[in-house]
Order: structure tokens, then sequence, then C-alpha cells
């Protein structure tokens, strides 16, 4: 066994916690389809947004895990719930009376509001492939009407039949008195109308697989369950999936974690095991609102890369799944700088450092190496107090500092300059705040101007850090005060970089100049 395999067979980073559960399903035989399967789900009532791609990524993460503790071949499905009826109209897409004309209809029946492919649920099965395949993921995607419709599910639709009135009691016993008048585990689609209905069923046949029931306008119909003339709702089409495709793993969110049982107890009565599951907390907007795909709010995909790498975005995903985290703009800086420190941890790092290490759950064995020479909240303050429109004016100060960096020999750093003009003009120019110095403060700025116009060390960060902290380790109390103030007053922010490194980086000069605008109140 290799050392790898031996650390990762003990480790407690979360991936391989669950990886070693699935691995465990698995220690007398292995699976009888050749694979592990792990699933993701996706409902394209909406535009994909940035929780599906954390649900793919940490699923991922489980999934690199597992082939690290195990020879087992393993597969990734993203399973598209396409054929589910449009409850209401998302307000962040055009069309919206075609789009209200069309409710109730499944999404791969109501036409594209974008004008770009058959149907809107065609639409955004199609974005949601394109950013799978951006970030270079390994999945066999799945589309739910296909699925139904091709015959593939009809094998446990039949056998959904043959137990309807067992997976009744188990849903039953989960709804409302007045819910239970009306529920039936199957949904038909309308012949006519094309409409998903919510109707009780007058009889459900296991003789011949059939399903009866009354239409809105009182007319009765007959359908068979198979070849996608009926669904199933959503809580019995979970564990029906699960038994209809054998899956080992699956992970959602806190808000179906109440669930859980029904979706067990169905697939089991359906005649197979129940996968390994694993419940993460949701993300929050800003205003600590469940980010919905309906309403469009948070962050996007694309917000996130306009401002950083993708690798930070799965290092955000990595940290602390079953914690439930703000996705507002303002993590970015730090998660892109947390990201590059970990990067710069990893080679020092024996095994089971390395398999605790975020980012060896997002680039496996292949960890790059880190050419951030500079700190990305660093680059947002130059950005701020140069008022960099664009690269080239970041770069003249990099090159300064560091000589021999360049945009071919440190691409990271390249592309971080450029994350950091669009931060800075989006987010930072905008909202920036500068106030006046009070008696104390003033008199430690100016102390601090002095000492630079008389330093000769070289431009070195931690010189200049000693420098800044001899200027207020007598005057505040506690010290960080003494940053803050430096933030707020000459560069309009409540936080920022070491302060002796912004120095070392924008210049001693500029910074004098620097002071001696802020305290004159040209900023104010």
């Amino acid at each position: 066994m290799s050392e790898m395999r031996e650390a990762g067979l003990t480790s407690k980073s979360w991936p391989f916690e669950e990886a070693r559960r699935v691995l465990k399903r698995y220690q007398n035989a292995p699976p009888e389809k050749g694979h592990v399967l792990f699933e993701t789900g996706y409902g394209p009532s909406g535009l994909p947004h940035i929780g599906t791609f954390g649900e793919v990524a940490r699923t991922s993460m489980v999934m690199r895990a597992f082939r690290e503790i195990s020879d087992i071949p393993c597969k990734l499905i993203c399973f598209s719930d396409d054929l589910d009826g449009m409850r209401k109209v998302p307000q962040n897409v055009p069309n919206q009376k075609m789009l209200e004309e069309n409710l109730q209809r499944p999404l791969t029946s109501v036409p594209d509001p974008f004008e770009k492919y058959e149907s809107f649920g065609q639409h955004n099965n199609e974005l949601l492939k394109k950013f799978l395949n951006t970030f270079d993921f390994q999945y066999d995607f799945i589309s739910a009407t296909e699925f139904y419709r091709s015959g593939k599910f009809n094998k446990i639709l039949i056998k959904a039949v043959e137990n309807y009135d067992e997976i009744m009691s188990v849903m039953l016993k989960s709804l409302r008195d007045e819910r239970r008048e009306t529920y039936s585990i199957f949904l038909p689609i309308h012949p006519e109308t094309g409409r998903v209905l919510y109707v009780p069923m007058k009889e459900v046949n296991s003789d011949n697989s059939t399903v009866t029931f009354s239409d809105e306008n009182g007319k009765d119909w007959t359908l068979p369950v198979t070849g996608g003339n009926v669904k199933l709702q959503w809580k019995p089409d979970f564990g029906a999936r699960w038994a209809a495709l054998g899956i080992d793993f699956e992970m959602y969110g806190k808000d179906h974690s109440t669930n859980t049982p029904i979706y067990d107890k169905i697939c089991r009565i359906l005649g197979h095991r129940p996968p390994e599951h694993f419940t993460y907390e949701l993300f929050l907007d800003e205003n600590g609102q469940k980010i919905s795909k309906t309403s469009g709010n948070g962050v996007s995909i694309e917000d996130w890369l306009k401002y950083a790498s993708s690798e930070s975005l799965s290092y955000f995903m990595y940290q602390k799944p079953k914690t439930a985290k703000r996705l507002h703009f303002d993590i970015i800086p730090k998660m892109v700088d947390e990201y590059h420190q970990q990067l710069r941890a990893y080679s020092n790092q024996d095994f089971s450092g390395k398999l605790n290490n975020p980012v060896w759950h997002i680039h496996g064995n292949s960890v790059p190496k880190s050419h951030m020479a500079i700190p990305f909240s660093m680059l947002l303050n130059l950005a701020s107090v140069a008022g960099a429109e664009e690269k080239e004016t970041l770069w003249g100060f990099i090159k300064r500092y560091q000589s021999e960096a360049t945009p071919e020999t440190h691409p990271d750093l390249d592309q971080a300059v450029g994350f950091a003009v669009a931060f800075y003009n989006d987010f930072v120019k905008p909202n920036k705040i500068y106030r006046e110095a009070s008696e104390v403060e003033r008199e430690a700025i100016l102390d601090l101007r002095d000492k630079l116009a008389n330093y000769n060390g070289d431009l070195d960060a931690e010189s200049l850090q000693s420098v800044v902290f001899s200027c207020g380790r007598e005057r505040f109390d506690p010290l960080r005060k003494w940053f803050q103030a430096l933030y707020e007053i000459l560069l309009g922010a409540s936080q920022g970089p070491r302060f002796g490194g912004f120095i070392a980086l924008y210049g001693i000069e500029e910074t004098i100049a620097l002071i001696d605008s802020a305290l004159e109140g040209k900023f104010l």
C-alpha cells in the first residue's frame, strides 16, 4: 500500500471521511455494476447558480478521495429534473408573459425565453453542461425527460405501481391532513394540454401499470405510467432514481435533510440499498437569505470568475460544508489569498498534511506552485491608491518591487492583477469612505511620515513594517486600532494588507505623498 493511500485511509478531511463510508459499502464484494456511482441533482427551474457548482465540486472532491483509497472505478452522474412542471416564473429571464402562459408544463416543453434552444429546460441544461465543462468536471449527464420517455425508468415505475400502497403509506405520514386527500406519488402529464397535473388517482392498476384520474374539467383519463406519460412527485422520484440507477453517494442541501428517511424507505421498497448521503448547509446572500435560482440573488458563477480564479471558488466550496456561509463579493479577496497560502504550504507537508490541505482536493496529485508574489488584498489596495484602470498601472509598481516578475513568469499574478483592477473598479472605487484623523491618529501618522522621509534602509516589507509598528506601539491599545486608522484615513477602507508590504510595493515617496494628501483633507 502506498504511503498516500495509507494517509487517505486515516485522513480527517471531510472528503476522505465520506469516501471511506462509500468504500465500506463494498468491503465484502465489489459492486455488481462494476463501478461506484456518485450523483448530483439539478432542478433546471432557473439559471444554474453557484450552489450547483458547489454540489458538483464537492462531490468531485469525494470522488477524488475515493480514487486515492480504492481501485474500484467510479463515475459521476449529473441528473437534471427537467420533466418537472414549471411552478413559477423566474424573475431574472426575459419573455415573462410567455412563461406565464406555460406554467405547469414540463420544463422541456416550455419554449426557451432566450430563443436559443428548443425549450427552457434544454437552455438551462446547456448552461449547466457548459459551466461543468469549463471547470473540467468529468460526468455523465442524464435528462429526466429522456430518462422517463426512453423507457429507462420503466422497470422502476412498474415496480412503483406494484408497491403503490406501501409507498403511499410512507408519503402520507409526512403530509398534512388536507394534502393527504389529493396526494398521489404519480403526476400525470395531460395528453392535451401537456401540463403536469397534481390530482388524486381514481385507480392505480398493477395488472397493466396504468393510472386513472380526472382532469380539471372532470374528464377521466387512463394513462400508462411508462414512456413519459407520468412522472413521480419529487420526493418519491428521489428514492426511485437512486433505485433505478444504483446510486452509491449523493449530497444535497440542508433543506432536504428531513426528507432523507423518506427517500431511503422508497429506495428500499423498490428493491435497492439507499446511497450514502451528505447534507451540506445552504449558501446565503449578503442579507442572510438563501440563494435561489429563480430569484437570482447572491453571487453568480460568472460574477466570481470576473474577479477571481475558479480555483479560489473551489477553495471556498471545500471550506466547512456543514456550516452555513454567506456568499458575497467581500469574501473573494480572502479566498484568493488563502488559496495561495495553501499552495505555498503544500510542498513542505508530509502525506497526511497534503491530504488535509484543500489544494489537494482541488488539484489531486498535480498541485501547481503559486507565483502570487503579492497578496490579492494588497493588489486591491494598490489599485485603490493608484486609481488603476488597467493592468499596466499595477505592473509598473510590481516590477519596481520585484524586478524579476513579469506576466509571462508569473501568470497567476498577472491574472490576479486583471481581477484586482476589475474588483477595484466595480466594488472598491464606488464604496471608498475616508475619514478625518483624530488628534492622536494625526500625531502617529505624522510620525510615520517623518520616519519614512528619513528612512535609509532597503525597500523591504518587514523592515518597513517595523517602522509602522514603532509609530503606533505606544499610542494605540490594542495595536490593531492603529492599522485600522491607516486603512480608513489613507486608503478609504476598513481593512487592508500588512502596511509595511504596502509601502514597499507602492513606494516610500508615494506613501509620503499619500499621507500629505490625506492629512490635508483632499480625500474627504
